[in-house]
């Protein structure tokens, strides 16, 4: 579908919109060479925000190779070393000997090798003879580093989905090897390793960086505020006359920006869906099909979340929709039968690990989906606005 309003990559350069204070900020400290973490809900533009910034370097001819390294699966601690060694080395290595010489050169002693027959066979850049010990890890996390060195280059590691490296047994001793080299990191060398640690679970983000204070003045965060609803509705109102020669009501953009609160990625979506019903103008029926056909496609992901909830975390869920602060107040804990405030706790700590909600720097609660919220409302708990 030919459409300037794009939902299904991360967008650059015309497309990008808004996030100019965190676009300098982001592209300032990698040229500093400082660790960032940026972590938001599913969806909010972190990708997006972090290929404009690498755009924007490059058009100011700032020398720098990225290795991307995607966590979505790792479920131990040999899957990420695994794979975070396979994404730095590629980065300086194509052949077998490079490969080998990257393994001889800076994992000697370790129980990290290059197989040759497994390369030929598999492709396999680098596997392990043994269970992985600390040195195997601080040899590992320090390759960066001395390749950047080496190679007189900036890299720069982006770890996507770095939460899920929690699921290893083993993550605190990452984390603690991971503090320590970069506290005793050389700040005037001249080509510097920056890591860019980036999560969607945003509570267990926040475990990681504000509860246990992991890299606590190592790392800098890099918070995503939300985009001016006057820039979406220009946005939105030019795409459809530029793109396509249709009107957009302004009014209509305006409340899918309420409706989605500034949402891009929701947006985004809901104006393709108009565009594809639409022939010279799109009413609020149209606008009203497309909402219903976006709900249609989540609906069944609504419904798992919902049926993995116990009536208690039901009632709280309720409680926040209804505007509820102070959960533990005794009225609130009667009128929606949360039993006590130690339950009251225990239900808010189940919410957050289910990502279901999150909690503001004022505490308070906050659906983290808005489409889901909008749901909730209007379907699951059918309330009357």
């Amino acid at each position: 579908m030919d459409t300037p309003f794009i939902y299904n990559e991360y967008v650059t350069d015309k497309n990008f919109i808004g996030r100019g204070t965190e676009r300098n900020i982001l592209a300032n400290l990698i040229k500093a060479g400082e660790h960032v973490s940026i972590y938001e809900p599913p969806k909010t533009g972190k990708m997006s925000l972090l290929m404009q910034v690498f755009t924007d370097l490059k058009n100011e001819r700032i020398q720098f190779v990225v290795a991307m390294v995607d966590m979505l699966n790792v479920r131990t601690l040999e899957d990420f070393l695994i794979k975070f060694g396979v994404a730095v080395m590629k980065l300086s290595a194509s052949t077998p000997e490079d490969y080998a010489s990257i393994v001889e050169t800076y994992l000697d002693d370790t129980h990290f090798v290059f197989d040759r027959v497994r390369f030929i066979n598999t492709g396999e850049v680098l596997s392990l003879n043994w269970k992985p010990d600390e040195n195997d890890i601080a040899r590992l996390m320090q390759l960066p580093q001395k390749l950047a060195l080496a190679k007189g280059i900036r890299y720069v590691v982006v770890l996507k989905e770095f939460q899920n490296l929690m699921n290893a047994d083993e993550y605190e001793t990452v984390f603690k090897i991971m503090e320590k080299q970069m506290k005793e990191r050389d700040r005037n060398a001249p080509y510097q390793a920056v890591f860019i640690m980036m999560g969607g679970m945003v509570n267990a983000m926040k475990l990681i960086f504000d509860e246990k204070r992991y890299f606590y003045r190592q790392v800098n965060r890099v918070a995503l505020s939300k985009v001016d609803s006057k820039e979406i509705i220009e946005y939105v109102v030019k795409g459809f006359l530029n793109g396509m020669g249709k009107s957009f009501d302004r009014n209509l953009a305006m409340g899918a920006c309420e409706l989605f609160q500034s949402n891009l990625w929701y947006i985004n979506h809901l104006a393709a869906i108009c565009d594809a019903l639409s022939k010279g103008f799109v009413t609020e029926a149209m606008m009203t099909d497309a909402l219903n056909s976006m709900i249609s496609v989540h609906q069944i992901r609504f419904v798992s979340i919902v049926n993995d909830l116990t009536d208690h975390q039901l009632s709280l869920l309720r409680a926040v929709l209804d505007g509820v602060v102070k959960f533990s107040a005794s009225d609130v804990i009667e009128r929606y039968h949360l039993n006590s405030s130690a339950n009251v706790r225990r239900v808010k700590d189940a919410l957050k690990k289910k990502e279901v909600i999150t909690f503001n720097e004022k505490d308070e609660p906050l659906v983290i989906d808005p489409l889901f919220e909008y749901w909730l409302r209007r379907t699951y708990f059918e309330i009357s606005e």
